[in-house]
């Protein structure tokens, strides 16, 4: 059954990433299906606050939908209870599909890249049938999967940024990624339990959540981390702040600004209008319900100074921004316990990229390639071996996806198989500091 859903995969897969390729089309409004789904609402007599975090509040079976296309394959979508941004309690929701022959002994934490603003861009809503432009993404993120349900895995979906779709909230990604893995434990629909091995895989947005995880896993989850066996992610957000100056008047990724302001802005509830020039107001209102899709490619030469007033040209000048961008920079959070393979592209200029900034350097004409470096370092330097570091330096951020992706498969199974884990601690060349930002004056 899951090779021929394979199969049906590989045909897919072209018409998603045509989807995903388009350049010139608006931001997609839910579904009413999705907007007036109550699967997704928290309707239990019992505050969620009373709730320990992971506690399984609905489940539900459907078939796993492709295109918004049914498949034989089933899966189980679990509403369950996680931590938002800010430490307070809240619903999310995450996928478990059974893989092939499954023993439920272990399973592999799969987050998305779906960078969205809009909640109906989530995997969930995706593999529950619903057609978004921005949804084509996890339905392409598929091929990803189905290596993983062959070999016998069962395979965790979390929708990483919350029921408000907090796009760039590093820390609430983590919880949630985090909680997923405890309600798939704990949920009797799985075939998972306590003793479940877990694996964390991720790229891009799905290398933010991926990445928290495994950081937060030690503190906030020390019952998840003990069965983490590793983490494997390429092309990663870590300092925020470093990445809106590194793609600053570029031609394809200068639309991410307005989108992490936006997601920054929501999980934080900030309001950041009053610094806003009124083109950036402008952008800012359209932007709300923006997925990656809209951003890509049309916002060409886009760069903060046009989206904010004057006197506020320097972002550290923000105080609200400033204090939740340092929120969000993997620097400042803890190093992770577990192996892991973090791998990241260094040829920006192919996606129209050319900045060089000191203290920043080059990336992926996203990610910076140089705060990857330095995280790496860090974990090296802070306790932890088992960090393998790769760099591809002739490919983008979405070229460097290609090989990333079967090497990261190769990863996590020498994790799950025993085998010790690779270090390149000691080899890895020197990064950039990852310091909190200090303020400036506004002007």
């Amino acid at each position: 059954m899951y090779r021929a859903v394979a199969r049906t995969i590989a045909t897919a897969l072209a018409a998603a990433a045509l989807a995903t390729a388009a350049p010139t089309v608006t931001a997609v409004a839910a579904p009413a299906a999705a907007a007036t789904d109550g699967f997704y609402a928290y309707d239990g007599s019992t505050p969620l606050s009373s709730l320990a975090p992971g506690t399984v509040l609905k489940t539900r079976t459907l078939a796993y939908h492709l295109l918004g296309i049914p498949t034989p394959v089933q899966a189980v979508q679990l509403l369950f209870r996680t931590t938002d941004a800010q430490g307070r309690p809240s619903a999310g929701v995450t996928t478990v599909v059974r893989g092939l022959g499954s023993d439920g002994s272990k399973a592999v934490s799969y987050q998305s890249f779906y960078d969205s603003l809009n909640p109906a861009d989530g995997p969930s809503r995706a593999i529950a049938g619903g057609l978004t432009l921005g949804g084509a993404i996890p339905n392409a993120e598929a091929l990803f999967v189905v290596p993983f349900l062959l070999q016998g895995y069962d395979v965790v979906i979390p929708d990483t940024e919350g029921q408000s779709a907090d796009f760039a909230a590093g820390p609430e990604y983590g919880t949630t990624t985090l909680d997923s893995i405890r309600a798939a434990s704990a949920s009797g629909a799985t075939g998972m339990d306590a003793n479940t091995r877990f694996g964390l895989l991720g790229y891009s947005g799905g290398a933010i959540a991926t990445n928290w995880a495994a950081a937060l896993a030690p503190g906030y989850a020390p019952d998840v981390n003990r069965r983490l066996v590793g983490f494997a992610e390429g092309g990663l957000l870590v300092d925020p702040a470093h990445n809106l100056k590194y793609v600053d008047g570029g031609v394809v990724w200068p639309g991410v600004i307005p989108m992490a302001i936006i997601g920054v802005a929501r999980a934080y509830d900030l309001d950041l209008t009053p610094y806003l020039s009124d083109y950036g107001q402008q952008v800012y209102a359209k932007m709300q319900n923006a997925s990656i899709v809209n951003a890509l490619g049309q916002y060409p030469g886009l760069t903060w100074k046009k989206l904010a007033r004057p006197e506020y040209g320097d972002p550290n000048s923000v105080p609200p921004f400033l204090a939740a961008v340092n929120k969000v920079n993997l620097g400042s959070a803890a190093t992770p316990t577990v192996p892991g393979y973090l791998a990241q592209g260094n040829a920006g200029v192919l996606e129209g990229t050319y900045s060089n900034l000191p203290g920043i350097g080059t990336g992926d004409g996203v990610m910076v390639a140089g705060d990857v470096r330095a995280l790496a370092r860090q974990y090296c330097a802070t306790g932890n071996g088992r960090i393998a570091y790769q760099q591809y330096d002739l490919l983008s951020h979405l070229g460097a996806a290609v090989p990333w992706a079967p090497t990261a498969v190769a990863y996590l199974n020498d994790r799950f198989a025993g085998k010790s884990a690779p270090s390149d601690c000691g080899r890895i060349p020197a990064g950039n500091s990852l310091a909190p930002e200090r303020p400036t004056l506004a002007r």
